[in-house]
């Protein structure tokens, strides 16, 4: 039995994994990969494994395909999103997958949250000159009483709402399924994109799909407060980029922590690179040493259930 993983945290940690394939006397293997694979190198490496454990990778029904006509017989994609992935063309050929809900919204959260601090004192740049001998005293805003628009009530949504609560901020939040017997106590429900208006933040912690794609866009922005600071811990398609930048530009947008982007790793071609009130991550967010053993085992445990591996 042979599996291929393709998630970079997971490819991290993956010598304090090795003792769960080797107990089952399973054979992995660990491409180099810096965010994801392209599909022309996964339907050449798919098909030779019986699972594969999927990261943010192309995976389409060329590559499922690819991967039936060898010997594929399940996956598993490693965390919550799966914007990915082609369930519908797994499903058609009758090759077993799921992902692993519910692992990392306190880590998502918490990286949500240092964000929105950071982007209302501007700590990033204050280090920034620090470092160069300066001693700046940035003027920055408080977060009591001012409101946030929050993009998603799922289990990073509900982990972000917590903290950003309890520094006494007001939580309008967007969320097609939430409903009031359960949404958080003290958010508002609203929907998209009614009351952004109000909002001196607007955070993204939903999915992708093809009904938010660029969801935060022109249209948006320019029903927006002026000054309004973005933060984006999801995906990065859902911020329309070229409308982000225009929006930076112009002053429409304060800043914008971007954890996530359209086109991953951000080119050194973008835009977005020239914003210094912008902070710039690598889609880290979930990325802490306790969340991705724990994610990691539950993927392989699922993984071996579809195998039948014992």
């Amino acid at each position: 039995m042979r599996v291929l993983i393709t998630c970079p945290p997971m490819l991290g940690k993956i010598h304090d994994l090795r003792h769960l394939f080797d107990q089952k006397q399973v054979d992995m293997f660990c491409p180099a990969v810096v965010q994801t694979l392209s599909e022309d190198e996964l339907v050449g490496l798919v098909p030779q494994f019986d699972g594969w454990i999927i990261g943010d990778d192309p995976a389409t029904r060329r590559v499922f395909e690819a991967g039936k006509k060898g010997l594929l017989k399940a996956a598993v994609k490693w965390g919550v999103g799966v914007d990915n992935v082609d369930f519908t063309a797994a499903n058609d050929l009758a090759i077993p997958v799921t992902n692993t809900p519910n692992m990392f919204g306190g880590e998502v959260g918490d990286v949500a949250m240092s964000y929105i601090t950071a982007l209302a004192r501007e700590t990033f740049l204050i280090d920034r000159e620090v470092r160069l001998g300066k001693w700046p005293k940035r003027n920055g805003i408080s977060l009591a009483g001012k409101t946030l628009g929050l993009v998603g009530l799922g289990d990073i949504g509900k982990a972000t709402a917590r903290r950003v609560l309890a520094a006494d901020m007001r939580v309008i939040a967007y969320d097609p399924i939430a409903r009031p017997s359960v949404k958080t106590d003290g958010v508002e429900l609203a929907v998209w994109p009614e009351r952004v208006e109000e909002c001196d933040f607007i955070v993204l912690t939903c999915s992708l799909n093809e009904g938010n794609r660029h969801m935060l866009n022109a249209g948006v922005f320019s029903r927006a407060k002026r000054g309004v600071r973005i933060v984006n811990v999801a995906r990065g398609a859902l911020i329309a980029e070229c409308d982000l930048i225009d929006a930076l530009e112009d002053g429409t947008v304060h800043s914008a922590a971007l954890d996530v982007f359209e086109a991953e790793p951000l080119p050194m071609s973008s835009p977005l690179r020239q914003f210094e009130r912008c902070i710039l991550g690598s889609h880290n967010g979930s990325n802490t040493a306790d969340a991705v053993m724990r994610t990691s085992e539950r993927a392989v445990g699922l993984l071996f259930k579809f195998l039948e591996v014992r």
